[in-house]
């Protein structure tokens, strides 16, 4: 019994002498560890009692709650996500234009489809032809804002651009032509419908002679870009293919904004076509093709 008391020298009380703690010489001289006593008579192992007796409620809360976890491999840490870079980020850039660029040209495909209808029935569907020509009007100004702001970065040596590459050097060389033709045939198609009356065969002249060069530049462009308009276009409707570059949602409403403007300008305008019919319009706009005009009588 004596050496156990050596060996375990530490002794709890119940009163409040310290928290029931009574140190030895020995004990302060370990400065916190205690022996404890092993029945198989092996040596007593040091433990810290600061384990045991945390100083503070806050520490002893700490403790049980970390005390079960302790047999158990720790959770592991989730990977962290990798950073896109500069480069990447500039490249969804790029491509974030073409799609944008693919959606409008389909858009304009089928408008364009329809207008080219009205004209085998310009004297019946003059009124549809001018909606069709106004709604027209905005989105062909996205295009174009969208392909220019490609064609002034790939010259400004932007590198995402570079990287991206020019189109082919026929349809690089077709582009501003067809711009330039595209704003002549829309702009005297207005001029003609809201112009003075005295300027209707001139402009009506520029508007037949700009169609026929526009006509033949638009199919080279439609037949140089019908595969990347295919394959762009839907990109943004697919939920497979919508998440992997940002700004979905703005391109898909910026090309349905620029549709409802171009409707709110058809319904502007539409009202003027019967005016425009009564005020000395040219004849071959005004009667089907082949009808007999009837001239009215006159009593004596």
């Amino acid at each position: 019994m004596a050496s156990f008391d050596r060996q375990v020298p530490f002794v709890c009380c119940s009163g409040d002498d310290h928290r029931g703690r009574a140190l030895t010489a020995q004990d302060r001289s370990s400065r916190g560890v205690r022996r404890v006593a092993s029945s198989s008579g092996r040596p007593s192992e040091p433990r810290s009692h600061r384990s045991d007796f945390p100083r503070s409620p806050v520490a002893a809360w700490e403790a049980a709650a970390t005390h079960g976890s302790l047999g158990s491999a720790p959770a592991p840490a989730p990977a962290p996500e990798r950073a896109a870079t500069d480069d990447e980020s500039a490249d969804d850039g790029v491509e974030a234009n073409a799609r944008l660029t693919g959606m409008t040209a389909a858009v304009l495909l089928v408008l364009l489809a329809i207008e080219g209808f009205t004209i085998l029935r310009i004297g019946r569907l003059l009124t549809l032809h001018v909606v069709i020509g106004m709604v027209l009007v905005p989105p062909i100004l996205l295009k174009i804002g969208s392909t220019t702001w490609r064609f002034a970065r790939y010259c400004l040596g932007s590198p995402e651009y570079r990287r991206k590459g020019p189109p082919p050097a026929l349809l690089r060389l077709l582009g501003p032509l067809l711009v330039v033709l595209t704003v002549a045939v829309v702009g005297t198609g207005i001029a003609l419908l809201l112009g003075p009356a005295s300027m209707r065969h001139e402009f009506l002249f520029l508007h037949k002679a700009t169609f026929i060069v526009w006509i033949a530049a638009m199919t080279v462009h439609v037949l140089g870009h019908i595969v990347d308009t295919a394959r762009l276009a839907p990109r943004d409707f697919y939920r497979r293919t919508r998440r992997q570059i940002r700004g979905a949602g703005a391109r898909q409403w910026a090309l349905v904004g620029a549709v409802c403007l171009g409707v709110l300008l058809a319904i502007a305008v539409a009202p003027k076509v019967g005016p425009w019919r009564a005020g000395r319009a040219p004849a071959h706009l005004i009667q089907p093709p082949g009808a007999v005009t009837a001239h009215p009588v006159r009593q004596h």
